[in-house]
């Protein structure tokens, strides 16, 4: 074994130019993996080593980043995160976004800390990794296939048991280049932001298939990491509602902050929400647990609808974020319906929260005469109407009709496209980076907006959850309505939840940054403090800026759209506005993370304590 593989890595990254049908293997050294650590820190590195200036996200020599972590197929519960990354269909600059489910362990087990994708397959294909070895196969047979159907397929062609095998890919989205496309596997586990899907299916490549195989690599202390490991386990559970109710545990309460997104941002008032909430659907339907690898948590659930036009319907329980971008979103408030389009959605291969964003656009549209039938080409995007919803998901995943050809580019090209006053209501991040299914101008949400229009990950970078400072050592803010808290305590908070994707763990089993920490250093044997951590964040942070400027990042669109920064109807927050005090948000944060207030560019001095001298000259 070499040193590599004492400390939770394998050493080796996978190659794979398309193109030329060339598969090899590329060493990683202690240095490297040091200084990035892998997940969004190795993906980091490549975006900036490969992608020069003038390579466009649909080019082949675009790059698809696929990175695991030294956590990652360890004994720390739910550890099979996978990260992808490449230049971004959605931004332009980077994306950078992971899944749980199966795929990030798998990988190691084959003998990969990541895979590097290149070029451009002559015909549809997918990529097998079975036995340490990689092949490139014809997907002539799975073309145009939902991608649900897409593993069942795989499955049985390989003769493969369920957990025999992780497969990530794409669906029809993905295949026609819908701009907001994701990359999806095991079951409804989803790479949603910045159109990695998108830029899958640029490439003619249809999935990956990676087999389960056998660790050969060990950790330093693999007892003090049982132990570790079971700590941060036991303390996930009691993160919230998680745990017993689901993500959807959390939708009430954000009804009572102002926190939920209703009908396009136009009102703040759900009174149906009760009967919409994990509470609900965890009493009422019938669940079971499905887990990831290794998972007690367990947060993952089959789930059956038992009343209401879908009842009997079997998928994957929807997420918060599934249920506020199809019910209170579209204006929808049957239960039942949102573990259907949840469903739908990950099967054609779209994002959840893009998806809902444009299509509620479209439905205010409708419904104040910018769009009609003929527009529409025939339906009736009447708020609530499901079946319609549901149709119009299958022309835009498969680009059928010039209106879902528009809507297929996403809310803000098309809002941009259809012009006039209807272009105020969409809701984005002027950058290209889409926000997730929250109203994020209500209390204790201004950080997750800011951090959405600022991040140049494509998505959250600072955040997840809002904020939570305690868990670092850090003071609570007081108000969270104050400008100049919510930059400062999001320049202070920023770096950590980066560290958390360069190990490969799930944030829903670990979300206690100090408890990974312990995890990381028994694995590494490295003794990193919580300094240490946040540096690599911010270390990635200031290499991400550097891409995003190289590939003409305006600093005038950090910054929400109209209809996402404006000041709420009604509801909780009602008449409080952000954008009073942007501006001075953006200097104030820029000058607390070392970054030039003029430029957005990282300064001198922070470079050098961050280790990247070398960037110095691109300022």
């Amino acid at each position: 074994m070499s040193d590599l593989t004492k400390i939770g890595y394998t050493g080796d990254i996978l190659r794979v130019d398309l193109t030329k049908g060339r598969i090899w293997i590329e060493k990683l050294d202690l240095q490297t993996v040091k200084k990035w650590v892998g997940g969004a820190g190795l993906a980091a590195k490549y975006l900036w080593e490969e992608i020069p200036p003038g390579v466009n996200w649909y080019d082949p020599e675009n790059r698809l980043i696929w990175t695991t972590g030294p956590l990652a197929g360890t004994s720390v519960h739910g550890a099979a995160t996978v990260n992808i990354a490449a230049r971004s269909a959605m931004s332009g600059q980077a994306a950078s976004s992971q899944a749980n489910g199966f795929f990030g362990a798998y990988l190691k087990f084959q003998g990969y800390d990541g895979i590097i994708i290149q070029g451009q397959a002559p015909r549809l294909s997918y990529l097998l990794i079975n036995n340490g070895q990689a092949e490139i196969r014809d997907a002539a047979h799975l073309a145009g296939q939902d991608f649900h159907r897409v593993e069942n397929m795989l499955r049985k062609e390989l003769k493969a048991k369920e957990h025999d095998v992780s497969i990530f890919g794409i669906g029809p989205a993905g295949e026609r280049i819908v701009r907001f496309a994701v990359i999806t596997g095991d079951r409804g586990h989803v790479v949603s932001k910045g159109g990695l899907g998108a830029v899958m299916g640029s490439k003619n490549l249809k999935c990956v298939v990676c087999y389960r195989g056998r660790p050969m690599y060990t950790v330093h202390n693999p007892d003090l990491l049982k132990e570790k490991a079971e700590e941060l386990a036991s303390a996930a559970k009691g993160f919230g509602p998680i745990y017993q109710w689901g993500s959807g545990g959390v939708l009430s309460g954000l009804v009572a902050v102002g926190g939920l997104p209703v009908k396009n941002y136009t009102t703040n008032l759900y009174p149906e929400h009760e009967r919409m909430n994990g509470q609900y659907l965890r009493t009422h339907f019938k669940v079971k647990a499905v887990p990831c690898y290794r998972c007690s948590i367990a947060h993952v659930k089959e789930v059956v609808v038992t009343e209401g036009p879908y009842a009997g319907f079997v998928g994957e329980e929807p997420e918060y974020e599934q249920i506020a971008a199809w019910g209170p979103q579209i204006g929808a408030t049957d239960l039942g319906a949102t573990v259907m389009l949840g469903n739908e959605v990950d099967k054609l291969g779209l994002d959840c929260n893009e998806a809902s964003w444009t299509i509620g656009w479209a439905m205010e549209c409708y419904e104040k005469g910018v769009f009609d039938k003929e527009k529409t080409e025939g339906l009736d995007l009447s708020w609530g109407n499901v079946e319609a919803v549901k149709e119009l998901l299958g022309r835009i995943a498969h680009r059928e009709g010039k209106f879902a050809d528009m809507l297929a580019e996403g809310v803000m090209r098309a809002s941009r496209q259809v012009g006039g006053e209807a272009c105020e209501w969409a809701i984005y991040g002027c950058k290209g980076n889409t926000p997730r299914t929250h109203d994020h101008r209500g209390a204790t949400r201004w950080y997750e907006l800011f951090d959405t229009c600022i991040s140049d990950t494509s998505t959250l970078e600072a955040t997840w959850g809002g904020i939570h400072p305690q868990m670092v050592d850090q003071p609570e803010p007081a108000d969270p309505f104050s400008h100049e808290e919510v930059s400062a305590m999001t320049a202070r908070f920023s770096g950590i939840r980066l560290f958390d994707d360069c190990v490969g763990v799930c944030r829903f089993a670990s979300p206690y940054p100090k408890l990974v920490l312990d995890c990381f250093n028994a694995t590494t044997g490295w003794n990193w403090t919580l300094e240490d951590a946040f540096n690599l964040g911010r270390r990635i942070m200031a290499q991400l800026r550097f891409f995003a400027l190289r590939h003409g990042l305006d600093m005038l669109d950090e910054q929400p759209s109209v209809r996402y920064g404006s000041p709420p109807n009604d509801g909780p927050a009602k008449g409080v506005d952000i954008m009073a005090g942007w501006d001075r948000m953006r200097e104030n944060y820029y000058n607390l993370i070392g970054w030039d207030p003029q430029t957005g560019k990282p300064l001198p001095e922070t470079l050098s304590k961050l280790g990247l001298e070398e960037l110095a000259k691109h300022i």
